[in-house]
């Protein structure tokens, strides 16, 4: 199997004493209250209270200062702080009992991966969780029927409540964004492109991006006819609108075919985190299908979170975890691949990879592929 380094040094070997290793089990026994309680530690302003305190505050000090915003009582204050010290969070100087910010608190209440993965899996996945063996049972997203009764997410995500719908999204877009200027100028410097299928293209911000960086270029996003709507009116009015059009398709029936590009073959294929929302079968069906309409000059780009090929740990882990949000939630069959599982369903669709660039933003790579 191939991991990246840091992955190797992890996951080949037993990183945990058993004393570690017990209190990691109970950990996880916990899981579903520790999240929660960090998750309000966060909301109340517990956490940020303790970060601007040079000396640390006391458990009277933190009650008397929530008063005015939060109004919580001094058993919940307890509460909350005792829990955070003992998933650590918090630290607190024996002696003099007043409290401080550990290092992982200060993560949890500063790094936006974090805060955006907070909210997406209270908002979007944490009733849908309670699902999850049903769901691996079934091959289907039974989380996702407290919201409604749609067969995946994706044809649900316009109808639902707006909370969620900015949860999905800030997730969604925080790790594509970030990669979004690097993969640019791959693209547009590297490769002479001018007509682009943008596949999934979802609100449209891709193809906004590349329509402002080259301004010769032409989008066409292909997406679900719902999606198609909200990106019309997403990009309304903005610069370089007049070169994005929208087809409205269902690339997940294998009777729909890619549109026949009007001049020739498109110069590439954009399909930035979609595969990783379709099985194995489906996504082998949808590259058939895109490898109709290549030309031998037409590059099909494949942008994804490959949890092998990640840098850092924490990533992968990340990654893994997101896997069972589509079993749960989404679709109830795809998952976060690993470039294996990707380089093997390519092949399979008559396709071959040119080139992978890794490294791009929060930990993507490109996979370059042509006829």
């Amino acid at each position: 199997m191939n991991l990246f380094p840091e992955l190797k040094k992890r996951y080949t070997e037993e990183q945990l004493s058993a004393r570690e290793a017990q209190r990691q089990a109970e950990f996880i026994a916990w899981g579903a209250v520790v999240f929660q309680a960090s998750r309000l530690i966060v909301k109340f302003g517990i956490l940020d209270l303790l970060r601007n305190s040079r000396e640390g505050m006391t458990e009277e000090e933190v009650y008397n200062a929530l008063q005015d915003s939060q109004r919580l009582s001094r058993y919940a204050v307890k509460c909350l702080l005792e829990a955070g010290l003992t998933i650590g969070t918090v630290l607190i100087d024996a002696d003099s009992e007043r409290y401080t910010l550990s290092k992982t608190g200060w993560f949890l209440l500063t790094d936006e991966a974090t805060r955006v993965n907070m909210d997406f899996n209270h908002d979007v996945n944490y009733v849908g969780w309670f699902h999850l063996e049903e769901s691996l049972r079934e091959g289907k997203p039974v989380g996702l029927r407290h919201f409604g009764e749609w067969p995946t997410v994706y044809e649900g995500l316009s109808s639902l409540p707006e909370r969620v719908q900015e949860s999905w999204f800030g997730f969604d877009h925080f790790y594509s964004d970030s990669s979004f200027p690097e993969a640019l100028e791959m693209v547009f410097k590297k490769y002479e492109v001018k007509t682009l299928y943008d596949v999934g293209g979802n609100t449209g911000k891709w193809a906004l991006q590349c329509v402002k960086y080259d301004k010769d270029v032409h989008v066409t996003i292909l997406d679900l006819p719902q999606q198609i709507e909200l990106m019309k009116r997403n990009i309304e009015g903005k610069p370089g609108a007049e070169r994005i059009n929208g087809i409205g398709l269902n690339l997940l029936d294998s009777r729909t075919a890619f549109p026949v590009f009007k001049a020739g073959c498109p110069d590439a294929i954009w399909m930035s985190q979609f595969l990783d929302c379709f099985s194995e079968d489906e996504i082998i069906s949808i590259l058939s299908r895109a490898r109709i309409v290549m030309g031998e000059n037409t590059r099909l780009f494949i942008m994804e979170t490959l949890w092998d090929r990640q840098r850092f740990e924490p990533a992968a882990f990340c990654l893994t975890m997101t896997s069972l949000y589509f079993t749960a939630i989404a679709n109830g069959n795809s998952k976060m691949y690993h470039s294996e599982d990707l380089e093997l369903f390519i092949r399979k669709a008559g396709l071959k990879i040119e080139h992978i660039y890794d490294g791009l933003g929060q930990g993507h790579s490109i996979i370059v592929v042509r006829k």
